[in-house]
């Protein structure tokens, strides 16, 4: 992936009575333009003739109803298991840079980290008044059934919404909240599950139905936050596991350049009964580090304080996700310690909901870590 001096036009567009208004495509790479390689598939190049020319194999009434295009790709496509939260912030700024010149955006990204992608996005473009899609595919373009074309597809219909002022996540003929996503499936076409949040749109008979009530509400003017996130993550994910020695997850902690952490813990809040594990949580808390816990059930959110076991996360400190994924915890808490803000703010702005990430607004809970007073993060 590339910074945004890097990123070269190179697209067409398509050809049938395009209405006025242009959406900007950004590949990046991903399986959705990917090439067999002598050890297997590895990222293409030259996109934007392979993009063109399967958008012209679809029936004349369905190009004609796409948006124009203009698509922009990195010299350097990348396997988005390589990715890194720098790349994702380099595709922000590229939309900020443009954003008065297009009526939506849509990314072409590797299905592996795609919805942390879309989370990374929906914190730094917040305040959207126009739609950034985010799409890939499990199989390459132009493949005997690949789904890459249909996802092209209904990425380009979405993004030339007027009413859609959010990112989403576009596969398999759905259009979910991008924050709200997970990849569930390694193969099947559907890809991607929204478990704690409906379905925001989706392709039916060939058509595209929004639905609208479920929108985020209009926020005003766009408020970006372009952070430079880094090549090294200083958040770290500790997920729970039958038997774990707190020394593992003492260790990941103490590093200098580990600022938080993703405590995954299990059913509604639970976390073993070791002292020795919670006096490692304890302590990190007490030393300024931000510690968010969500669960690990895709569905449902966290009852903190249900279970004695789980009341001792609000003793010590940790941050409530609520129904958070994984993904959008650790992206928005990476996002919010990358701005140098203090650390009472880090919490407050975690707890609170930013761009539907979370479906309520928690408390903080009454003991806070003794360094916030004295810290800027």
């Amino acid at each position: 992936m590339a910074t945004n001096s890097e990123l070269q036009t190179v697209g067409g567009a398509v050809a049938d009575a395009p209405p006025p208004a242009q959406v900007l495509v950004i590949y990046a790479g991903g399986t959705i333009g990917m090439e067999a390689g002598e050890r297997g598939l590895v990222p293409g190049r030259d996109f934007a003739d392979r993009m063109s020319s399967a958008l012209a194999t679809l029936p004349v009434e369905r190009r004609s109803g796409l948006p124009d295009y203009e698509l922009r790709e990195s010299p350097t496509p990348i396997d988005s298991s390589s990715a890194k939260p720098s790349d994702w912030s380099h595709i922000a700024e590229l939309i900020a840079a443009h954003y008065q010149d297009y009526c939506g955006f849509v990314v072409l990204h590797g299905t592996d980290t795609l919805a942390w992608c879309a989370s990374t996005l929906t914190f730094q473009l917040q305040g959207l008044t126009k739609p950034v899609i985010v799409t890939g595919s499990q199989r390459p373009l132009g493949v005997h059934a690949s789904d890459a074309l249909a996802n092209l597809e209904a990425a380009l219909t979405f993004a030339a919404s007027d009413s859609l002022r959010e990112v989403g996540l576009v596969f398999g003929g759905r259009l979910l909240r991008g924050c709200r996503t997970r990849k569930i499936y390694t193969h099947d076409t559907r890809g991607f599950e929204s478990p704690n949040c409906p379905i925001l749109g989706e392709i039916v008979d060939g058509d595209a139905k929004l639905h609208v009530d479920r929108f985020l509400a209009n926020q005003g003017a766009p408020r970006f936050e372009l952070v430079s996130l880094p090549e090294t993550a200083s958040v770290v994910r500790l997920p729970l596991w039958p038997g774990m020695d707190p020394a593992l997850v003492a260790r990941w902690l103490e590093m200098e350049s580990v600022r938080g952490g993703v405590l995954e813990c299990w059913g509604s809040g639970n976390l073993p009964e070791d002292a020795a594990l919670i006096g490692v949580l304890a302590q990190a808390v007490g030393a300024g580090k931000t510690l968010v816990a969500v669960s690990q059930c895709p569905v449902g959110s966290l009852n903190v304080g249900a279970y004695a076991s789980g009341e001792t996360l609000n003793e010590i400190g940790v941050l409530s996700g609520d129904d958070m994924t994984t993904e959008a915890a650790f992206c928005k808490l990476l996002h919010l310690l990358s701005q140098q803000l203090p650390l009472p703010e880090v919490r407050r702005r975690f707890l609170t909901p930013l761009s539907g990430e979370r479906s309520t607004l928690s408390v903080a809970p009454d003991r806070a870590p003794q360094a916030e007073d004295a810290s800027t993060g």
